[in-house]
């Protein structure tokens, strides 16, 4: 109602569309596209709907009402942005773990220079790191393929953004720890706490925590 006591009432189809809106959250260029699909769609079906002899607004109410009710309608919007935000987070996470190998090479960097006592478990932790980022890469590729191309098979389809995050989450957690104890037994001269410090922040934790964030959205729209 007006401050002149005039009862303002709101489209059905913005109305609509305002309570889609609210319910969705995921990538914003992918839930800006599904929101301009759901105007178009709505709006062609009001005026074909008034092209019938309907009024204007029960032209809007009868295109809303065969629409569906948002309970209806919001998962498959909602899968939908899954899908994207899956798509991110293997991007995200092919781009962390193909620094991964050359951040942590041994003896290249100052960073990584060990203790001869320390050689037989650097190896080991810097083939670890190899594995682990060689498959998060190959899976991160897998999953785009599945997020594209896979999506015509409905299996496929409906397991793809759970998968996704779980996968990354796993990649994440396991990457993260071996990098942590690479860094932790790095003996270079005076000042190289301090560089290891950075290396693992800017290249091993914060993109992690990224890879992280995006995975956990994925799980909330699974």
């Amino acid at each position: 109602m007006s401050s002149h006591g005039t009862v303002v009432v709101q489209d059905p189809v913005e109305s609509y569309l305002t309570g889609l809106s609210r319910a969705l959250h995921g990538p914003r260029r992918r839930k800006a596209d599904l929101m301009a699909e759901a105007r178009d769609s709505l709006v062609d079906a009001t005026e074909a709907f008034e092209a019938d002899g309907l009024s204007p607004r029960e032209a809007a109410e009868r295109a809303v009402e065969d629409f569906g009710d948002l309970a209806e309608v919001v998962p498959g919007y909602r899968s939908e942005l899954g899908i994207a935000q899956g798509r991110r987070t293997a991007i995200l996470l092919f781009a962390v773990m193909i620094a991964q190998p050359i951040v942590w090479l041994e003896n290249t960097w100052s960073w990584t220079q060990h203790p001869d006592s320390d050689i037989a478990v650097v190896a080991i932790l810097n083939q670890l790191v190899q594995v682990v980022g060689t498959l998060s890469m190959v899976g991160s590729v897998l999953v785009l393929i599945a997020t594209g191309l896979g999506l015509r098979y409905p299996v496929v389809r409906e397991r793809a953004t759970r998968l996704t995050a779980q996968f990354a989450l796993s990649s994440c957690v396991l990457v993260g720890c071996v990098g942590l104890m690479l860094a932790s037994i790095s003996t270079v001269a005076e000042g190289s706490g301090v560089e290891a410090l950075f290396v693992v922040s800017g290249f091993l934790l914060i993109p992690l925590l990224l890879v992280s964030r995006s995975a956990h959205r994925c799980l909330r729209l699974a």
